[in-house]
């Protein structure tokens, strides 16, 4: 007997390591994949140089890329579960990786659209099986330590990439920034060795039909929807116009990419500060309080003098209070359809994400107009209707948690 549990205890201490391992394993391929994903946006004055862009076709490459990285996370999460994520886990970064780093070699708007189109689809490859990976090996005891290491790790590769990627281009010059595929190629050795393999889920039952989550958009999932669609607005806006605003100015290219590594840094601490309070608070009103006060730092940090104190200052407070919308918007989607999660998440961050997308054209071209940072001051203050949708009467049974 005593052997058995002796056994049994070296047993679980072993699958306890493993576990942290795979977490980590993930975690880091998540820190570079969401580095890739950020390269773009510090390069844009350089792009719109090189290939005689305006900032609406500046802003229409970032509203593709961003399409591209969100709308298939459903599809890309169904198809991981069915035929296991191991290869989803491994294949996402590798893809991301490989064409975000040609980014400076494209010769062509067409060609930059084709690189930004399939970089976006590896990241979106990557999300949903990388999440679920993350939740499997975090069962038990850690869970939500785990789970906050993968989150964090996303927002650190987020920060670190547009100085990583601007590092590069002031060394070697913009047409060698495929020099950055090196670290992917390493990580790809290391995950073919690390995670374990996956047994593909055949017996699942088939996603809900489109009909199925449109018709789901009339109820409380669509107020939760709008909300977080107008929220990745507001960010695409600030990271999308930030880097030319700074460039007009006169800012280095420095100054774009540190505004943007401390505005997405700031996203890690407002999505662990709120998760802490999403259980705790009224959600409705914690989410009217996150998305009324992100109106004014958004702008601050878009008026004021690139470079400056203060703009660094409100790009942090920015880019929290933008990722402090994240976790009540999903736990309350995941109560709305208790019995399909994923599908709730999925529609509140990549197709929410998407749409939030689609807004970029008319800010690009107000921006030609009149100029980018007009283009974002007038475009902020949309999210407002977040505010307001807040107090929806269709929220009121998800407003706060339930003892």
């Amino acid at each position: 007997m005593k052997s058995s549990i002796k056994e049994s205890s070296q047993i679980n201490t072993t699958d306890a390591k493993s576990a942290r391992y795979v977490a980590m394993a993930v975690g880091i391929a998540h820190l570079l994949n969401d580095a890739y994903a950020s390269f773009l946006h510090p390069l844009l004055p350089r792009l719109m140089d090189k290939l005689g862009l305006s900032i609406t076709l500046a802003a229409a490459l970032s509203m593709i890329f961003s399409l591209s990285s969100s709308i298939m996370q459903p599809m890309a999460g169904y198809l991981a579960d069915r035929f296991g994520r191991k290869v989803f886990v491994i294949a996402g970064p590798l893809i991301s990786g490989v064409f975000l780093s040609l980014i400076g070699l494209a010769p062509s708007l067409s060609v930059l659209l084709a690189i930004l189109l399939l970089g976006g689809i590896g990241s979106a490859v990557f999300h949903p099986p990388g999440a679920a990976m993350a939740a499997r090996t975090a069962e038990g005891k850690g869970s939500g330590l785990r789970m906050s290491f993968f989150s964090c790790c996303g927002s650190l590769g987020y920060a670190i990439g547009p100085l990583a990627i601007i590092g590069l281009v002031a060394t070697v010059g913009l047409e060698n920034t495929w020099m950055a595929v090196a670290p992917v190629i390493v990580l790809t050795l290391v995950l073919l060795v690390t995670l374990p393999s996956d047994d593909p889920q055949i017996s699942n039952p088939d996603p809900p039909s489109l009909r199925e989550v449109l018709s789901g958009l009339k109820g409380p999932l669509g107020v939760v929807f709008c909300i977080s669609a107008l929220g990745a607005f507001a960010q695409r806006v600030f990271i999308t116009l930030s880097p030319i605003i700074s460039s007009e100015a006169g800012a280095s290219e420095a100054v774009g990419a540190l505004t943007l590594s401390v505005y997405l840094g700031a996203q890690a601490f407002g999505s662990l500060a709120s998760g802490l309070l999403t259980d705790r608070v009224d959600r409705s009103q914690l989410l009217a309080w996150l998305t009324g006060l992100s109106v004014p730092t958004h702008m601050l940090a878009l008026w004021l003098p690139p470079g400056s104190l203060g703009a660094f200052i409100f790009a942090a407070c920015s880019g929290f209070l933008n990722m402090a919308l994240l976790p009540p918007i999903v736990v309350m989607a995941q109560e709305i359809i208790p019995k399909s999660p994923a599908m709730g998440s999925a529609v509140v961050m990549g197709l929410a994400w998407a749409t939030g997308s689609l807004g970029l054209l008319g800010t690009g071209i107000i921006g030609d107009w009149i100029s980018p940072q007009f283009a974002g001051l007038v475009s902020v203050p949309v999210l407002f209707l977040g505010t307001a949708l807040c107090f929806h009467p269709q929220l009121k049974s998800y407003r706060k948690v339930v003892s």
